[in-house]
């Protein structure tokens, strides 16, 4: 199946299984649980150890706060982005996030066997959608330009830009600032 048959799913405490199961599996996430730049429920930064990322993101996850989409192929969970509300997330980040109705698309993981079949187009498609749905009038991500040696996660410039994405500021020497009015 391609990216654009998976079906997408916003994460809850129903699917909160999945998202583990993702995030353990080969190749996985599993050290640092999305938590990098977001606020744990008691508006904390987020702790150092993964156990305790994990525990962290749970927590927002088991509170009803929006943290990202699931992709799935065939009912498997394949592909995540982490999209929600801009004040779930460290105020440092970015310049200028706290604007009512912005949100946030900080990383992304697709499953390897699952890469180059146009899922980032579908799961970025999909976080737009949901961020509409929960009230959002803008998006912001933090791309990097496709050679980065880090913050590969955060996605590439030029997928972003093809998206409608505009580019608004940088952090720091690779992350650059993009937003999309929905």
């Amino acid at each position: 199946m391609s990216g654009a048959e998976w079906a997408f799913r916003a994460v809850t405490a129903e699917n909160w299984d999945d998202m583990t199961a993702l995030f353990a599996g080969r190749g996985g996430p599993k050290h640092y649980w999305c938590m990098l730049w977001r606020r744990d429920a008691n508006g904390q930064a987020a702790p150092a150890a993964a156990p305790d990322r994990r525990k962290a993101l749970q927590g927002l996850v088991h509170d009803g706060k929006a943290i990202g989409m699931l992709g799935y192929d065939a009912g498997v969970p394949v592909a995540w982005c982490s999209i929600a509300p801009r004040p779930l997330f460290d105020a440092g980040m970015a310049p200028d996030g706290a604007e009512p109705g912005l949100w946030s698309l900080t990383c992304f993981f697709i499953r390897a066997d699952h890469r180059k079949q146009a899922g980032f187009v579908a799961l970025l498609a999909a976080a737009e959608q949901h961020a509409a749905q929960g009230g959002a009038h803008m998006i912001e991500a933090y791309s990097v330009d496709p050679d980065s040696p880090s913050y590969r996660f955060s996605g590439f410039l030029p997928s972003f830009e093809k998206a409608g994405y505009h580019a608004v500021n940088r952090v720091g020497l690779r992350r650059h600032v993009v937003r999309k009015r929905l």
